[in-house]
């Protein structure tokens, strides 16, 4: 009984499906065969010719292709050909009563994976699909696994906290991980969106499949729908070779839309459809592809505001927002800054080799007091980049920029922007003095150490201020 590719993945987007075998075989009690045996660990469908296998390999996803020699209209070797051009990484076994060097060279030379001759033992037979399909997974996601490992971070691809709120966030990803549902993760830029949603996939049920992200604003929109649905060759001038967009590329694991906010209203529209049909059509191909898709989108604007703006699809929204997570900005997590500076300083003094061991109390309070309005992407590059300045083992309040130790200044600068040189560089001088005065408690002989200015020279300063001290030192 031949099955239809089209209900492969069925209604149920819950799990993902197993590796789809495609039998090709003019003989009806063979094709039969196979799929009594290998109908437990895969979805198998049936083609008794050539012709037909090369309409299901383009209308429905196949991972492998076991293909008789000897068909009608077009031999095994013809067909296995066709296949290469349709889709290279299709993995094909070809099928055959007689074994001849002649036609295993052949084979080989287009492609073919391995060769089994008739009657085949099931343990040969379930060996060599295995090794196949593991080649396929390979060659598909071995772009995504790099990134899945060591993107950009190193190993630890976690989230770090101690806050209740990032307690109830680690609880939330592990509830969702659980599941399949599509899930929309709103934050500020820097709080680690991506990072929750990797850690989604990795929790679940597809941690063995790939997770592959795609941020519609660093793509033109030129190329938008070419890199999500993928294109034929010939579709548009340039397609010189069947390119599979990120859709395809996340089949039976999760797609991660980051900023989904910036993507246009007409790739909204197809967007909606994908997550609602779970199929797609490459540009320039008339034949639709079955998907079974994780959706997680991520997003730094209110699109609630967005849809009552008319600059997001109200059904897009409803579709993304099945699951809301919400990432808080460092600032409304301040116990954390420690535990992410420890973390940081340790990652990158490994990796940069400096024996850099901590950073100072004094240092840490300016840190806190921080606001950090790049969140914890601002602060791990400013620890990225104070570990590998750092002159000694322990970074202290000398060795922090001058924006994180004075984050107001540049806001006062408009203050005094229109009053005469002499008066705003003393006003903006008076701000900064506060500032370290404040920072230190007062302590004079350390915020002239601070400062670099003797002791009596900031007395004189405050006394022309009229600013007593409120420490005694």
């Amino acid at each position: 009984m031949a099955r239809d590719p089209q209900t492969l993945t069925g209604s149920d987007a819950s799990r993902p499906t197993r590796p789809v075998i495609l039998v090709v075989d003019d003989d009806a009690g063979l094709r039969e065969s196979f799929r009594l045996i290998l109908d437990d660990e895969y979805e198998v469908i049936e083609a008794p010719d050539g012709p037909t296998a090369l309409g299901t390999l383009r209308s429905a996803q196949v991972d492998l292709v076991l293909l008789d020699i000897r068909l009608p209209h077009m031999d095994g070797i013809q067909v296995l050909e066709r296949i290469k051009g349709i889709d290279d990484s299709v993995q094909v076994i070809l099928v055959t009563a007689v074994k001849t060097v002649r036609t295993a060279v052949a084979a080989m030379k287009l492609g073919a994976f391995d060769y089994l001759t008739k009657p085949f033992d099931e343990e040969e037979l379930f060996a060599v699909i295995r090794r196949a399909l593991e080649r396929r997974s390979l060659e598909r996601e071995v772009q995504y696994l790099r990134s899945e490992l060591d993107q950009r971070d190193g190993a630890a691809q976690h989230i770090i906290g101690e806050h209740a709120e990032m307690q109830k966030l680690a609880k939330v990803i592990a509830q969702t991980a659980r599941t399949t549902t599509t899930v929309l993760i709103t934050g500020e830029s820097g709080t680690g969106k991506e990072l929750v949603a990797r850690a989604i996939h990795r929790q679940g049920p597809r941690r063995d499949k790939p997770f592959v992200a795609v941020n519609p604003a660093a793509i033109s929109e030129s190329l938008m729908e070419s890199e999500l649905f993928g294109h034929e060759k010939g579709a548009f001038t340039g397609a010189r070779q069947r390119k599979i967009g990120r859709f395809e590329m996340a089949h039976g694991g999760t797609l991660f839309l980051d900023e989904i906010g910036t993507l246009k209203h007409e790739l909204q529209a197809k967007l909606l459809r994908v997550i609602q049909e779970r199929e797609i059509e490459r540009v320039g191909s008339m034949h639709t592809i079955k998907l079974d898709v994780r959706f997680i989108a991520a997003t730094n604007v209110d699109l609630k505001q967005a849809v009552a703006q008319g600059t997001f699809r109200e059904d897009l929204y409803y579709r993304l927002n099945v699951v809301p997570i919400h990432v808080p900005p460092l600032r409304e997590r301040r116990e954390d800054i420690p535990v992410l500076v420890d973390h940081f300083v340790d990652r990158y003094s490994r990796r940069f080799g400096r024996p850099v061991t901590g950073v100072s109390p004094e240092a840490l309070g300016v840190m806190r007091d921080y606001p950090w309005p790049g969140n914890v992407r601002e602060l791990q590059n400013v620890i990225e980049r104070l570990v590998g300045l750092a002159d000694g083992p322990v970074i202290g309040v000398d060795d922090l920029p001058f924006d994180l130790m004075f984050p107001d200044c540049r806001a006062k600068l408009k203050d005094v922007e229109n009053l005469p040189l002499k008066e705003a560089t003393e006003e903006f001088e008076r701000q900064i003095i506060l500032r370290v005065l404040e920072r230190v408690g007062w302590n004079q002989s350390e915020a002239s150490r601070i400062l670099g200015v003797h002791r009596n020279s900031l007395k004189v300063k405050l006394e022309r201020w009229g600013i007593r001290s409120l420490r005694d030192d």
